[in-house]
């Protein structure tokens, strides 16, 4: 499975405009790919989806900008991102008795020794991440990894066989068979990249910002356009040409004249266009 890079994270305004949409699919897709063994461990796989949303939700929350620092996010979840043949987890010990969170944690200790993953009756250990790791003491949230050989691939695609988590810790005992939906969301994982749960648009470009009005006399205006480029129009819009009173037609072409010559004294000639089919009546004048 490919890392995740920086232009695949959206911008914390882009991202506002998208999130209820991107949450409500992500939450569906992690509901696919959380395993509860037992009443208090459960575990979410992850994939470059749960892991995008991860980064996604935590540049909204510090209100990150800085592409560096949202590199460094990127940095730090792409280290969960699955490799070639394997299954990569977060596992969670829940403990809602928040005066015995300590104590009934203390009794896992060594619990990275009894997860593993059994496909068809063989059993696959799961390698926890060892920064995490200590001798006499053990978090509530762990990243470990499943690494299957080529033949185990195959049977974990077979739906005859069956395939669970099981926790044999002496303390903790437990078996989740895993739910057909949750073998064919991970079977993915095992084959490639997953195909994007939400395909984020690309984002809408800038509004432009409006024509700055350069000179204003009676019933006509003149607005740069851009650099080299000004128009002359009426105020409101002059009716077409062919329907033009000449007193306001004499407007019009006595600003234009009058702009084109301070340009021509600035050194910039210009020329004047009329587009005599337009709905309203306008002269350019373009720098030539």
């Amino acid at each position: 499975m490919q890392p995740l890079t920086v232009a695949e994270i959206l911008d914390i305004d882009a991202y506002a405009r998208v999130r209820d949409d991107y949450r409500a699919r992500v939450i569906a897709h992690k509901r696919q790919r959380r395993v509860s063994v037992g009443p208090r461990v459960s575990l979410v796989f992850e994939d470059r989806e749960t892991l995008r949303y991860q980064i996604q939700e935590m540049t909204r929350v510090e209100r990150t900008t800085d592409p560096q620092k949202v590199q460094v996010e990127v940095d730090v979840y792409n280290e969960l991102v699955p490799g070639p043949g394997e299954l990569s987890a977060t596992l969670f010990i829940e403990i809602t008795e928040s005066t015995r969170i300590r104590a009934e944690l203390d009794r896992l200790i060594g619990l990275h020794e009894h997860v593993a993953l059994e496909i068809g009756g063989e059993r696959v250990p799961a390698r926890f991440d060892p920064r995490q790791l200590e001798d006499d003491r053990i978090s509530a949230v762990h990243y470990l990894r499943f690494a299957l050989a080529p033949a185990q691939i195959e049977r974990f695609a077979d739906a005859a066989l069956p395939v669970a988590l099981r926790i044999d810790h002496p303390r903790y005992e437990a078996r989740s068979a895993l739910a057909p939906a949750t073998r064919q969301s991970l079977a993915v994982d095992l084959s490639g990249d997953p195909a994007p749960i939400f395909r984020f648009g690309a984002a809408p470009p800038p509004p432009r910002p409006a024509p700055r009005v350069v000179a204003a006399r009676g019933r006509v205006r003149a607005l740069e356009l851009s650099a080299g480029r000004v128009v002359v129009e009426g105020v409101p819009p002059a009716p077409p040409f062919p329907a033009l009173p000449d007193d306001l037609a004499a407007e019009l072409l006595a600003l234009a004249r009058e702009i084109a010559a301070d340009w021509l004294r600035q050194g910039r000639p210009s020329e004047l266009a009329i587009d005599a089919a337009g709905p309203h009546a306008r002269i350019e004048i373009r720098a030539r």
